[in-house]
C-alpha cells in the first residue's frame, strides 16, 4: 500500500487513476522507491483489467513519462545541491585565508607604500647610504641540491673592487624549518664574513606569521595541490624580498638561488641602463630563464610586492610579472645579449626534480658590451613594417629590416655630443635569413652635422671599412682618426635584390657614454 495514502482523496472506485495520483505524491515526498512500488502494482491491476488497460494504455504512458521526469529533476537538484555544498566549503576556506593575512593587504588603496611585516636580520644590517644596484635572492630548503652559496660568491667574485661599493645583496631565508635557517647563516657568515661586515651582504627572514593561508587554494591550471602551494608561497617570499629591497637602491635586479654571474656583470648592465635613458622602462632582463636576471626601478619595488601579494595564488611569480609590466604600459619584453646570469642547479627546489634548463645566450666574460653612445638614426631604405632604424642599434633582440636597397642608399647615426669611437662592428643578416645581409657596402665616419631635407648628416666622412660576408668591423680608431666622431655612416655601395637586415651596431668609446 502507498505511504501517502492518506493523502489521496480521490474516489477509491477510480482504482488505478488513485494509485496513479499515491504515485505524484510519493515523489514529491522523496519517496521514490514506495512510486516505484506503487507502479509495479498498478500494473499488475491493470493486467486483470484486459479490456480496460487497452483505453488506459496511453493515459498510463503519459503518467509513466511525466513520473520518469520529476525523477531525473529530483536526482539533478540533489547534484545541484552538492554541488552547492562544494562552492559554499570553498568560499569559507577562501574567507578564512582572507581573515588569516587581513593585516598583510591592509590599505591595499596606498599601493605605493610598504607592507607591514617585522623582518628578521640573520645576518648584516642595511648601511644608510643608498647603492646603485640591490640583488636579491629567496631561497628555501631543497630536497637534492643547494647553491644558494655559490650563488653569493659568484656574485662576489666577478665583480670587481669599484663594483662591490656599488651594491648590496639581500638573502631572504624563506624557510620554515628555523633550525635550517640557522644552520645556513653560519655558514654564509663563516665564508662572507667580510662583505656582511662591509654591509654588502644582508640575510634576513619573513615570519610565518605574516604568511597566507596556502592550504586549499584555487587550483588554477590544473595544478595538484602541492605545486599550488609552492608557487603560491614563492610569490609571497618574494613579494617580501621585494618590500624589504625598496629604499636600499637606484635599482633592484632579482635573481634565483641557483644561478651563475658573468664577468662585470654591473658594468655591462649600467652601460644598458645608460643607454636607455630618456626611455619608459619597467623591466629590463638579462636572461631568458625563469626569474633571474630581471631589473627594476626601486621606486616600483612596493607596488610590485603588493602585486604579488594581491594575486599570489593565481599562477607562477614569472607569469604575474608580465602582467605587472603591461599594467604599467611596457608592451614587450626587453631583453639584452648577451645573457649575464647562467641558471647552474640540476635539481628544482620543486621536489627535487631535475631542471637542466640553460641560457644559450649567456656569456661569461660580459666585460665587452658596447657603449652605444646616445644618437639619433636615419635611413632612406624602405623599411619593412615597423623594424625602423632604432632596433638595430640597440642591445635588444631586435633588428631593422629594408627592402633591397639601392647603389648610394645610407643608414647613419648622428651622436647626440662629441664622441670618441675606438671600435665599430656592424653585422647585417640573420641565421634564418641568410641572403638578407648587404653584399656590397662600406662603413665610415665623418664631423661637421649639418641638416638636410632627409635628416642631419655630416658634410665630410672617411672610410674605415668594407663590408664582407654581410659584416664590417673596425678597431684602435682613436688611432686613425684626428678628429671627434659626431657621424657614423653605412653606405650601399652596389643595389641588390635582396632585403637589407641590419641585426646589430655595436660602438665602443675610450670612456663610459654617461661621463
Amino acid at each position: 500500500m502507498c505511504i501517502c495514502q492518506k493523502t489521496c482523496i480521490l474516489p477509491k472506485h477510480l482504482g488505478a487513476i488513485n494509485d496513479a495520483y499515491c504515485i505524484y505524491l510519493c515523489i514529491f515526498a522523496g519517496d521514490i522507491s514506495n512510486c516505484i512500488s506503487v507502479m509495479r502494482l498498478l500494473w499488475k491491476y491493470m493486467d486483470k483489467m484486459r479490456c480496460f488497460r487497452k483505453r488506459l494504455t496511453i493515459p498510463f504512458l503519459g503518467i509513466l513519462i511525466t513520473c520518469l521526469l520529476f525523477i531525473n529533476l529530483y536526482m539533478e537538484d540533489g547534484y545541484v545541491l552538492e554541488e552547492d555544498k562544494r562552492q559554499l566549503r570553498e568560499t569559507s576556506i577562501q574567507q578564512l585565508n582572507s581573515e588569516r593575512y587581513v593585516h598583510t593587504f591592509k590599505d591595499l588603496s596606498n599601493f605605493s607604500g610598504a607592507i607591514n611585516v617585522t623582518y628578521r636580520y640573520l645576518a648584516g644590517s642595511p648601511l644608510p647610504r643608498k647603492r646603485y644596484l640591490t640583488i636579491g635572492l629567496s631561497s628555501v630548503k631543497r630536497k637534492r641540491g643547494n647553491y644558494v652559496l655559490e650563488t653569493i660568491k659568484s656574485i662576489f667574485d666577478q665583480s670587481s673592487y669599484d663594483e662591490l661599493k656599488e651594491i648590496v645583496v639581500v638573502v631572504h631565508l624563506a624557510e620554515f624549518d628555523l633550525a635550517w635557517c640557522e644552520s645556513l647563516v653560519q655558514d654564509i657568515t663563516r665564508k662572507f664574513a667580510h662583505h656582511v661586515i662591509a654591509g654588502r651582504l644582508l640575510v634576513i627572514h619573513a615570519p610565518e606569521e605574516y604568511y597566507p593561508v596556502l592550504d586549499g587554494l584555487k587550483r588554477n591550471y590544473n595544478d595538484p595541490e602541492d605545486r599550488v602551494r609552492f608557487r603560491s608561497k614563492q610569490n609571497v617570499d618574494y613579494a617580501f624580498l621585494l618590500n624589504f629591497c625598496s629604499n636600499l637602491s637606484d635599482y633592484y635586479m632579482m635573481l634565483e638561488d641557483d644561478v651563475r654571474c658573468s664577468k662585470n656583470f654591473l658594468t655591462a648592465m649600467k652601460k644598458v641602463v645608460t643607454s636607455r635613458e630618456g626611455s619608459y622602462w619597467v623591466t629590463l632582463e638579462f636572461s631568458k630563464l625563469g626569474y633571474i636576471g630581471k631589473l627594476y626601478h626601486s621606486n616600483d619595488l612596493p607596488r610590485l610586492a603588493r602585486f604579488l601579494l594581491m594575486f599570489y595564488q593565481e599562477m607562477p611569480c614569472d607569469w604575474l610579472l608580465i602582467h605587472f609590466q603591461g599594467l604599467l604600459a611596457q608592451k614587450d619584453v626587453i631583453r639584452f645579449k648577451p645573457s649575464l646570469f647562467q641558471h647552474m642547479g640540476y635539481y628544482s627546489s620543486y621536489k627535487g626534480a631535475e631542471n637542466k634548463l640553460k641560457d644559450d645566450d649567456f656569456e661569461e666574460d660580459s666585460f665587452d658590451i658596447p657603449d652605444n653612445p646616445p644618437a639619433s638614426l636615419y635611413t632612406n631604405i624602405n623599411v619593412f613594417e615597423n623594424y625602423d632604424a632604432t632596433k638595430a642599434y640597440s642591445s635588444v633582440d631586435e633588428y631593422f629590416w629594408g627592402k633591397s636597397p639601392s647603389t648610394g642608399d645610407f643608414f647613419i647615426i648622428v651622436f647626440d655630443k662629441l664622441t670618441k669611437i675606438t671600435k665599430i662592428k656592424i653585422a647585417t643578416g640573420t641565421d634564418d635569413r641568410q641572403n638578407d645581409i648587404l653584399h656590397h657596402g662600406a662603413l665610415e665616419v665623418g664631423q661637421k652635422v649639418i641638416g638636410t631635407k632627409k635628416g642631419k648628416q655630416c658634410s665630410t666622412y672617411i672610410t674605415l671599412g668594407e663590408f664582407k660576408n654581410g659584416q664590417v668591423e673596425a678597431q684602435e680608431i682613436e688611432h686613425k682618426i684626428t678628429f671627434d666622431i659626431e657621424c657614423v655612416r653605412i653606405v650601399v655601395t652596389a643595389s641588390q635584390k635582396e632585403w637589407l637586415i641590419i641585426r646589430s651596431i655595436s660602438l665602443w668609446t675610450t670612456q663610459p657614454p654617461n661621463q
